[in-house]
């Protein structure tokens, strides 16, 4: 039997496909016995369980009938069956979810993405590699795997999970919470589609700082909100600048602001917190990175300052251990806990049991203290190398603004355009060396050249050799 596999997916699958196929095309007869499996895997070289899995599918089915001491046989198909074919085009999009998420994302363009072909990237959100979280965090897997119950866990998140970031919030943000207050989630990602789906309808108001994480930007304009904006100076926010019309939602990042790195200032926190209490918005506080300050303890979090409940903050475990945790949490107001229960219930019925128990062991035993102070240690060795370097190659054409936090730094490059940044990035790209432009992050994009350069991926070593090239091309524009 002639049997054309696709190359998608499993090999198991490939064949099912193209079995059906063969059936609809005519190719085998209704009522055809076909191939045994020992005789049909040598034809396709492939293992016999490959084709046991196919034909038991296409059993399961309806498609083939077996027979005991026979074979297996086609059966007649159904009516209103058919081939199952790729779509080249798609179809209109059959809901308002669906049409504004094609208008306003694209996942072949998301920022920040690996640029193939390059020696150094300046990438940010990649993970930082620690051997020594790889093998603790595979020894807490492993233990609780064993001892976690195999039924689904809380929607809200284990209990035990849910305390342990009670205690790591008092003691390093400032903030006291009960486990009742929190609510497990699948990352940050999650975190703000859950907020948009328990406090707004299309057409309310979020207000976001510009620049902004454009990820949270798109999560609320695919949910139907209308979203608008507010600059931000090296201090923060412009909270004096709130509208007089305000907004449901604001939603800030203001011990380390994604991307500027501004911190928002005692004053401008508590006008903040005063508008919000005056007008009832909510406050969505996005502590990102929050772990990682190096000129001074992290600053207490914004909800440690809220007495009127209308904070809601967010965490993740993804930035200070890897990205493919999908672990965050939400502290929530005591009177909008049930709707976030509600709302975790209906996305998926709970994050993973068993990586919930693995990270609440890793945070009670200290391992994810000792991670992170590791991490502190490495993270600023390589903040000081492109820091040197930047400087060293800088006389006057670069602005820096060093964050004093996190896992990046911005980069403008003086009096050149946004045109100019974009044959920057090309003829770096050119030279091995992998740049971003920071324009993405902005929901209207300011024409200066701007650049975002994480260092989490790089050793010292290669920071040192990126920045030559960095500084080859700027010898290059000056000359």
């Amino acid at each position: 039997m002639h049997l054309q596999l696709d190359g998608r997916g499993p090999l198991h699958a490939q064949l099912t496909r193209a079995l059906k196929s063969a059936v609809f095309a005519g190719r085998v007869s209704q009522g055809a016995r076909l191939p045994a499996t020992r005789q049909l895997a040598r034809e396709l070289g492939v293992s016999r369980n490959t084709v046991l899995a196919a034909y038991e599918q296409l059993r399961a089915e309806g498609f083939v009938d077996g027979r005991v001491g026979s074979g297996s046989y086609v059966t007649p198909p159904l009516h209103d069956a058919r081939p199952l074919h790729a779509v080249d085009s798609p179809l209109p999009p059959q809901s308002q979810f669906a049409r504004r998420a094609r208008i306003v994302h694209d996942h072949l363009r998301i920022p920040g993405r690996a640029i193939p072909g390059v020696r150094y990237a300046f990438q940010y959100g990649v993970p930082l590699t620690n051997p020594a979280l790889t093998s603790a965090w595979a020894r807490e897997l492993a233990h609780a795997a064993a001892y976690t119950s195999p039924n689904y866990p809380a929607s809200q998140g284990v209990p035990a999970l849910r305390e342990a970031v009670c205690d790591y919030l008092a003691r390093r943000r400032g903030i006291q919470a009960e486990p009742q207050d929190v609510v497990i989630v699948d990352g940050t990602q999650q975190a703000v589609a859950l907020t948009a789906r328990v406090l707004l309808d299309a057409g309310d108001e979020v207000l976001l700082e510009e620049p902004h994480y454009s990820a949270m930007r798109e999560s609320f304009q695919i949910h139907g909100a209308k979203v608008s904006t507010l600059d931000v100076d090296e201090h923060g926010l412009k909270v004096d600048e709130l509208p007089a019309t305000p907004p449901k939602l604001i939603c800030v990042t203001p011990s380390h602001q994604f991307p500027s790195g501004a911190v928002l200032s005692l004053p401008r926190r508590l006008q903040l917190l005063d508008y919000a209490r005056r007008h009832n918005s909510w406050i969505l506080e996005d502590d990102y990175d929050g772990e990682f300050r190096y000129d001074a303890r992290p600053l207490a979090a914004l909800r440690s300052l809220d007495d009127a409940d209308r904070v809601i903050y967010v965490g993740t475990f993804s930035k200070a251990m890897f990205p493919s945790l999908r672990l965050g949490y939400v502290v929530v107001p005591a009177g909008l806990r049930g709707d976030y229960v509600n709302a975790k219930w209906q996305d998926d019925f709970g994050s993973c049991g068993i990586e919930q128990a693995a990270l609440a062991r890793f945070i009670v035993d200290g391992g994810f203290e000792r991670h992170l102070r590791r991490a502190w240690k490495t993270l600023k060795e390589r903040r000081d190398a492109l820091l040197d370097g930047l400087r060293r190659c800088s006389r006057g054409r670069l602005q820096i603004n060093d964050s004093h936090a996190g896992m990046h730094l911005v980069v403008w490059l003086t009096h050149r355009g946004a045109a100019e940044g974009e044959a920057f990035i090309a003829r770096a790209r050119s030279l091995g060396l992998g740049l971003y432009p920071i324009a993405p992050y902005y929901l209207a994009p300011p024409d200066s050249a701007g650049l975002l350069l994480g260092y989490c991926g790089l050793s010292v070593a290669e920071i040192e050799q990126a920045v030559a090239l960095f500084e080859q091309c700027l010898d290059e524009f000056d000359a």
